[in-house]
């Protein structure tokens, strides 16, 4: 059976697949805005970020690495997408009876630094949190439970820290002086990592569940995994 033929039968792939882009694009336009709860100060992307760290624990732990990196690349064409159009859009000049050119540079401006960090970061991070919750996966043979758990968040706490350090060493890093930049960037980690974990309720028993409603619990065995992120076409 070829791997198109195999996900045909899938019936929560897609939808999953749609709602990981669906985050992954608003995110960065989410974080325009910035709010303020007690002393921390924080994007408002960062209500939705976590939850494409999330998705992809879960698609790697229902259908395997192969297809979390498929979703990875769908997320990353999707995202350069929004970005490029958004560019495009900035750049065109503005009717002259519509005054809110200002308004949509603020909010939907097109910054290089933090977009081409954005896209490294997501690349890396998304690729670092799959493998390692698929090899947690395989040395524990699938086990749920703890173990369970526990590949939720430490793929989570490798994944954030890759997608942490590299976007804001590329967007920030000159920018900010070295007391902000640090603070920041540790508080918006520490916060991505604590949603992944109250998340957990929920993460777990879904995953569980659609394992149970799909009728596969993918384990990626090394000698019949690829894990280079760049073998994306079946051969």
């Amino acid at each position: 059976m070829t791997i198109n033929e195999t996900e045909k039968e899938f019936r929560f792939l897609d939808i999953l697949t749609g709602l990981f882009v669906a985050v992954l694009v608003l995110s960065p336009i989410a974080s325009s805005k910035l709010f303020t709860i007690g002393p921390l100060t924080l994007p408002g992307g960062v209500i939705l970020f976590p939850i494409v760290f999330i998705f992809n624990d879960i698609l790697t732990e229902v259908y395997g690495f192969a297809r979390s990196r498929r979703v990875i690349w769908t997320g990353l064409f999707a995202q350069a997408l929004a970005a490029g159009t958004l560019l495009l859009v900035g750049k065109l000049p503005p009717a002259s009876f519509w005054p809110h050119q200002a308004a949509y540079d603020a909010i939907l401006g097109f910054a290089p630094r933090i977009a081409i960090g954005s896209v490294i970061s997501y690349f890396c991070g998304e690729f670092a949190n799959s493998w390692v919750l698929s090899k947690m996966k395989y040395v524990a043979n699938g086990e749920r439970g703890l173990k369970q758990s526990w590949r939720f968040v430490a793929s989570t706490l490798v994944g954030e820290g890759v997608d942490t350090i590299i976007v804001w060493t590329i967007a920030f890093a000159g920018v900010l002086d070295a007391a902000n930049f640090f603070r920041t960037a540790l508080t918006l980690y520490v916060v991505k990592v604590v949603y992944e974990i109250v998340a957990l309720p929920l993460s777990i028993p879904f995953s569980n569940w659609v394992k149970k409603l799909e009728h596969v619990d993918t384990i990626d065995r090394p000698e019949s995994t690829n894990y280079n992120p760049f073998a994306v076409l079946p051969k």
